[in-house]
């Protein structure tokens, strides 16, 4: 039996600069990896099938799931006879702007990897992600990334300094394909500071990182759920540096210094209730 944790991501700055022929929207992103992660168990079968199994319910374990994509996407090109069982237990936020459906495609080829010991190199996977997920080759990947193209340009960076990362995912759900066609229907007013997010970074300055928390999809977003601002608030009324929402949402983080801090925001957002998913965690690197 094979294990893999998945590991969630949270947009430092996302920007959005065009639009392919294809529909697919030009980004330019700062990916980061926080210590919140779904496990995947792989193991191989005697029947030639693949069979995915979930703590949760709601989660789909047919072909719509990433995972048995995956997984088929494998059996094939390498001709695999022997079935595969794949459990996800799963901890990562659903349909929260964290990648995790993505992240969980991300763990099933290392796990399929290992478990029949495929010649597949971490490229090789990017290039068979990419068709299947836009988000996907960045969380093979990991660490902190600046993301570009439709998302597959990918660029190392230094890792993110140390900070204690509040991550709160209200209970409200928000469609991917509505903000981006939102935002494209007027002029993006501000974008964010991507180059000097990068100096940053680069530089190890967390202030530097924080000054430049911007998501271009945060207003489009904003505008049709108030509670997102609200959690925000809470956030940085308790002590966060800044607060903002990952990918197109609803989940909001805020970046603390100071670990006590963190831990009374986290307690007086819980008391809230704005939040009914709430995580304390910190950035990672996965793969370091």
């Amino acid at each position: 039996m094979i294990t893999k944790n998945a590991y969630a991501k949270i947009n430092l700055g996302l920007d959005v600069t065009g639009r392919r022929e294809d529909g697919y929207h030009i980004v330019r992103m700062i990916m980061q990896n926080v210590d919140i992660y779904d496990t995947l168990t792989f193991e191989k079968t005697a029947e030639n099938k693949i069979v995915l199994t979930a703590n949760k319910e709601d989660i789909p374990t047919d072909e719509h799931n990433l995972i048995v994509k995956v997984c088929k996407v494998l059996v094939e090109k390498y001709g695999i006879k022997e079935g595969v069982r794949i459990h996800l237990e799963k901890r990562i936020p659903v349909a929260a702007g964290m990648a995790g459906g993505s992240t969980d495609a991300a763990a099933s080829f290392y796990g399929m990897k290992e478990l029949f010991d495929l010649p597949i190199t971490v490229d090789e996977m990017c290039d068979m992600a990419v068709k299947l997920g836009a988000d996907i080759p960045y969380c093979i990947k990991g660490g902190t990334m600046l993301s570009e193209g439709i998302g597959e340009v990918l660029t190392k960076l230094p890792d993110m300094p140390d900070c204690y990362i509040l991550v709160g995912k209200p209970s409200i759900g928000v469609s991917t394909k509505w903000v981006y066609t939102t935002l494209d229907s007027k002029p993006i007013e501000k974008h964010p500071d991507i180059d000097g997010m990068c100096d940053a970074i680069r530089d190890n300055s967390l202030e530097g990182i924080v000054s430049r928390l911007y998501n271009v999809l945060e207003p489009v977003t904003k505008s049709e759920h108030d509670i997102i601002e609200k959690i925000e608030n809470v956030m940085k009324d308790n002590g966060a540096d800044e607060s903002i929402m990952t990918g197109s949402g609803p989940t909001v983080f805020g970046i603390f210094t100071d670990e006590e801090k963190a831990k009374n925001a986290y307690e007086a957002l819980k008391k809230t209730e704005l939040c009914p998913q709430l995580f304390l965690t910190r950035p990672i690197n996965p793969l370091a």
